[in-house]
């Protein structure tokens, strides 16, 4: 693992693999950099790969308060790093993350979006008085039911993708991270602002599961008509993790797009 200084001076880590134009990846919720070890053989072909751990997992570091605007920073810190030409893929909470990164930064070539969560209109992002659950559960040291819980009812996961993702070799780190959900449901007071990305020339892929939920597809379809230069790709009987339960499907459509 290799690290640099956010701009509030948190230690952020990251892995490097692979050989060719720098691509960092930022991954969602209670994950660190495993969650793209289905992934990272293919990317690894064509790309220098940047797997970035977010704060307050892995061996990156954390600060005592927490807010969404310095994930930002520290994705655009380590995007920043890489040079001219780097592309930048995020999923879920890291799309968001990446996509106000995308805003701060002037090398970005290219920006892959998997499911960015924000409120659209009245839809709550998060079920109402999930936090109140969530936090019962951690004061009980119940961190895996935590985990499930929040992985069933906000990306809708089903149980046998549940089943399989414990049989990961994340798992065990998801679990570990799993109290930061809690701080990461301010995603829910995040206001999409649509004159904000209409600035973003940069071309970006909007990948959307087909049996996501409303509460990730309509983000994702509000940003591509805010984009001037971005598609949409449909990920055939895929929902939220496609990184995990199609992995082939997944690398092709970021291959294909970046590579193009």
């Amino acid at each position: 693992m290799e690290s640099l200084k956010s701009t509030d001076g948190t230690q952020i880590s990251f892995a490097r693999s692979g050989d060719g134009p720098p691509l960092v990846l930022v991954h969602g919720t209670t994950s660190d950099h495993t969650r793209w070890v289905h992934v990272l053989p293919g990317l690894e072909k064509k790309f220098s790969v940047i797997a970035m751990e977010r704060r307050g997992r892995g061996e990156s570091g954390d600060a005592a308060a927490y807010s969404l605007e310095q994930e930002y920073e520290d994705v655009a810190t380590v995007a920043m790093a890489m040079g001219p030409g780097t592309s930048l893929l995020g999923h879920s909470y890291g799309a968001l993350c990446a996509m106000e990164a995308a805003l701060r930064l002037d090398n970005i070539r290219k920006l892959v979006l998997y499911e960015p969560p924000f409120p659209i209109g009245d839809a709550p992002v998060y079920p109402p008085g999930l936090d109140i659950r969530l936090r019962a559960m951690l004061a009980d040291d119940e961190r895996e039911k935590l985990l499930i819980t929040f992985l069933s009812e906000v990306a809708g996961i089903s149980a046998a993708q549940l089943a399989a993702m414990r049989a990961d070799p994340s798992w065990e780190g998801r679990v570990r991270a799993a109290h930061t959900a809690l701080r990461e449901m301010v995603a829910g007071e995040y206001r999409f602002d649509p004159a904000r990305f209409r600035r973003l020339a940069v071309p970006t892929l909007l990948l959307l599961g087909e049996a996501s939920p409303i509460g990730f597809t309509a983000p994702t379809r509000a940003l591509d008509a805010a984009l001037p230069d971005s598609r949409i790709v449909i990920l055939e009987g895929q929902g939220h993790a496609a990184m995990s339960s199609a992995p082939d499907l997944f690398v092709r459509e970021v291959i294909s797009f970046l590579s193009a």
